[in-house]
């Protein structure tokens, strides 16, 4: 993989470990979640084709409910000059126009 240069990343924050895996961490608790869910069914009713789906509809749900709660946070001193930055930018381009 190459850097990436400073039109990408006008900040010049690199993105962590930690920050790059965070979308795996989420798609795993959903699965979690899902097999859980899948599992609960799957010992009461005795049905597969019941607990798939629900295993389906967890994995859905609880994958969207982290991500609308992800984006809810408040960004961090960090993220904060990200934006204004790229407003910045975006300004300058529109004023060039």
């Amino acid at each position: 993989m190459s850097q990436p240069d400073q039109a990408d990343n006008p900040a010049g924050h690199e993105p962590t470990r930690r920050e790059r895996l965070r979308p795996l961490e989420l798609i795993g608790f959903s699965a979690i979640l899902a097999i859980f869910a899948g599992a609960i069914v799957m010992m009461s009713s005795r049905e597969f084709v019941l607990s798939l789906i629900f295993f389906g509809v967890a994995f859905i749900v609880s994958l969207v409910t982290l991500a609308m709660l992800g984006l809810g946070m408040k960004p961090n001193a960090v993220e904060q000059l990200d934006i204004q930055l790229q407003d910045e930018e975006q300004h300058k381009k529109d004023g060039d126009h």
